[in-house]
């Protein structure tokens, strides 16, 4: 299977970087291919200028590559901190211009106009992991966890992607090593039972 991992996180001694490593890890031992970007380490550009956003523009070269990654991609992973309840920035516009119409969506001709999308990712699985500083209870009944609503309803539903795994994980800034080290653990079991060991194939099948 080929995997798509976009890492978001400013500081290469994160967590969000241990976690992104874990998971690409564990894929590549269980036999997927990966798609693997760090937004921030390749200068992604994050703005989406007016002459993208007509569905059937050509497209500068690097978003062309992202597009076509997760067109193939037969999972994805997220990773990044929440920040203020949404992704960076960067992500964000990451999702303005990769998650595309005729890409990841599209409006059916005969919807009579309430503009519902038609996924179109090829992708049925997705696995979101987040870190905080807020606490889980607070996190959900002062501010309702947007972060799920995001990317459960909000990206990952209206594109087709119907299995939908995310953990958050804190509080970071007072953890310990020995939480984090089990916490990474939580990454490699997560995504080897969501993307398993790929089951080798006879010989003469090949």
């Amino acid at each position: 299977m080929r995997i798509s991992v976009i890492l978001a996180h400013p500081d290469e001694g994160s967590f969000n970087h241990g976690i992104a490593q874990a998971a690409v890890t564990q894929l590549t031992c269980n036999g997927h291919e990966v798609f693997f970007h760090d937004l921030y380490q390749e200068g992604f550009d994050p703005l989406l200028p007016c002459d993208e956003i007509a569905r059937n523009v050509a497209l500068p070269a690097a978003i062309k590559t992202h597009c076509e990654e997760i067109a193939e991609a037969d999972g994805i992973i997220i990773v990044h901190p929440n920040w203020w309840g949404q992704p960076p920035a960067v992500l964000k516009g990451w999702v303005d211009r990769v998650i595309r119409p005729g890409i990841a969506y599209e409006f059916q001709e005969d919807d009579s106009g309430e503009g519902v999308p038609k996924g179109l990712l090829k992708a049925k699985t997705a696995i979101v992991f987040n870190t905080t500083n807020t606490e889980a209870e607070r996190e959900k009944l002062v501010f309702g966890d947007p972060l799920e609503t995001i990317w459960k309803n909000c990206i990952f539903g209206l594109c087709g992607v119907t299995h939908f795994v995310r953990r958050m994980f804190g509080i970071i800034v007072t953890s310990s090593e020995k939480q984090r080290v089990e916490w990474l653990a939580e990454v490699r079991n997560t995504v080897d039972a969501v993307f398993p060991p790929l089951r080798s194939m006879p010989h003469d099948q090949r």
